[in-house]
């Protein structure tokens, strides 16, 4: 059986970044963009790839950053992440940012991420599990859960895209639903003010 190769990548921030894992071993590609995401990233990966010595047609598993994070580098990612499974017939395993964060650091730990806007990503990791993650004000006296380790400010253990592509390694030998953007706020994009087309039946004419 070939060695599992992994694939991961992530664009919820303002870069884009690839790793891809062989045999426990791991290669970076991060480029910091503030735009221009949906047109670089799969030239990165394949940059990344030819680099290793890999092709696409070597990956057991793409794995993928699901957000929360900006709400068009989220859909990038995710959108390519499903087309690439299912062009090359290998699971696509999703992965938040949240848990992302939270790999490597001793259990229990919480993550409170800055969501902007005064608010804050929050999710507790234990032993037994991830809680729900939730959105809570940066302002609130204690809106985090009294006990554990906070992770905010901690340095990260490994690269964010590197802590995707291990936790996707570890959920490779069980079904994993399609990956989806992980929101927990709306859009900030405000709906058309015009009103809608007049449409007219034919009896009208």
């Amino acid at each position: 059986m070939p060695p599992e190769t992994i694939l991961a990548f992530d664009t919820s921030a303002a870069q884009c970044a690839a790793a891809l894992l062989c045999e426990g071993r791991i290669s970076l590609k991060i480029e910091p963009m503030d735009k221009g995401q949906a047109e670089r990233l799969v030239p990165l990966l394949e940059e990344l790839l030819a680099a290793q010595g890999k092709t696409w047609a070597d990956l057991t598993a793409i794995a993928v950053g699901t957000g929360p994070g900006n709400f068009t580098g989220v859909r990038i990612s995710v959108a390519t992440a499903r087309g690439l499974a299912l062009g090359l017939g290998v699971p696509a395993i999703g992965v938040t940012r949240l848990e992302a964060t939270a790999y490597g650091h001793p259990l229990p730990v919480t993550v409170i991420e800055d969501a902007r806007r005064g608010d804050v990503y929050v999710q507790r990791f234990t032993a037994e599990g991830a809680e729900t993650a939730y959105l809570a004000k940066a302002s609130d006296p204690a809106p985090l859960p009294q006990t554990g380790t906070g992770c905010d400010g901690l340095p990260a253990v490994v690269e964010l895209v590197e802590a995707i592509a291990r936790i996707a390694a570890t959920r490779t030998g069980s079904p994993q639903p399609r990956p989806a953007p992980f929101y927990l706020r709306g859009a900030d994009a405000a709906p058309p003010s015009d009103p809608p087309p007049l449409i007219l039946d034919d009896a009208a004419l």
